[in-house]
């Protein structure tokens, strides 16, 4: 792992995308319906126990999250959608949010979609990626809480992502990541070294 992932700091919260801090020019976010286990592989990502602030309340994150990496590099925990306890007021000005967000964010260079492997690609995830692809966003889908299946049913369901996701007309990379086992951890760096502009 490069150190700079261990370096990581909590920088600030940004209510909209005017709040997002200036000067930083790469960025990678962080995506995934609440309780994916974003705060979990941010933590694992940066070697880290409780960067991130994990909850079992899903919906916790109601802001976009910054993590600086150094003055010019910055991971962001994107709030999580799905079947937060939000009323759906907040969910939709989040959703207006992240829009503006994900559109004129220059720094933004990838998304990391998170997806418990147990629920697979939901309506959600896919309309993130078509989404992300739309506007030329590199995705990388971490298949999460893989060491939850076995061996054969984690393959089979990484597989079957890849299947569905092979027509994808963006640049979509899946795998199979756990935070427990450290598994596609290493894969992951080697992306976020990519997106980030992060020398070896």
């Amino acid at each position: 792992m490069n150190p700079l992932y261990h370096r990581a700091e909590y920088l600030l919260n940004a209510p909209n995308l005017k709040t997002t801090p200036k000067g930083v020019e790469y960025e990678v976010a962080f995506a995934g319906r609440s309780n994916a286990g974003k705060s979990s592989a941010i933590n694992t990502l940066t070697n880290q126990k409780s960067l991130a602030r994990t909850s079992k309340t899903p919906g916790r994150t109601q802001q976009l999250v910054y993590f600086k990496l150094d003055d010019q590099r910055c991971l962001v925990d994107l709030p999580g959608y799905g079947f937060a306890k939000v009323p759906p007021k907040i969910q939709q000005q989040w959703q207006t949010e992240l829009e503006r967000y994900l559109e004129k964010r220059q720094a933004l260079h990838g998304l990391v979609l998170l997806v418990d492997i147990r629920r697979s690609l939901g309506e959600y995830d896919r309309q993130m990626i078509d989404y992300a692809t739309h506007l030329n966003l590199d995705v990388f889908v971490a298949l999460t809480k893989a060491d939850k299946l076995n061996r054969n049913n984690a393959k089979n369901t990484l597989f079957a992502v890849q299947k569905q996701l092979k027509d994808s007309p963006g640049n979509v990379q899946v795998e199979l990541f756990s935070s427990l086992k450290k598994e596609g951890v290493e894969q992951l760096h080697n992306w976020l070294d990519e997106h980030l502009n992060v020398q070896k």
